[in-house]
């Protein structure tokens, strides 16, 4: 029977992979997002801001990894990769592309939040001390998760203005 510290390990592993894998997802949305973006630069710079952090935070969970002898789970990846293409493709055949994109963000944000959360009480219950860099991402994904919010309605508002105008206001 596995002890406790084992379990509480293998519970934290899986937790890296899944966050690792989540941040892949992260990235296929951000980046098909951007180079659609042209009525909306205050969103492209946040996402093209957020892409490096999410980058980095890729980094940080592949050193906690390394430091457990682990490595990302390709299985993973390519799934929450494949995931990430699809819902961004999903909302560019929407007319309201920018609305179901911030709506989605917004939501998603949230999603990882709470991931960062649940991966320190993991970290900690495995007794794995250096969690400053976990910590950091979380501290990031609140950040964007806020300024993903305070865009909502700003964006809501120049597409109503630009749909009204007989514009395409879809991205």
């Amino acid at each position: 029977m596995a002890s406790t510290t084992d379990a509480a390990r293998d519970i934290f592993t899986t937790g890296l992979h899944n966050a690792h894998a989540l941040e892949q997802q992260a990235l296929q949305i951000m980046n098909r997002q951007v180079e659609r973006l042209e009525n909306y630069p205050e969103l492209e710079q946040l996402l093209r801001r957020h892409i490096q952090e999410t980058e980095q935070q890729r980094v940080r969970l592949e050193e906690v990894m390394s430091q457990l002898s682990e490595s990302p789970s390709a299985l993973k990846e390519a799934v929450q990769g494949f995931m990430g293409n699809a819902a961004a493709i999903a909302h560019s055949v929407a007319s309201d592309e920018i609305i179901k994109n911030m709506l989605a963000n917004t939501a998603f944000e949230n999603y990882e939040i709470a991931s960062y959360k649940s991966l320190l009480v993991m970290g900690d219950a495995a007794g794995f001390s250096n969690l400053t860099g976990l910590r950091q991402s979380l501290d990031e994904e609140v950040n964007m998760a806020r300024q993903v919010a305070d865009l909502v309605e700003p964006i809501t508002r120049k597409y109503i203005e630009i749909g009204s105008r007989g514009e395409s206001a879809k991205i």
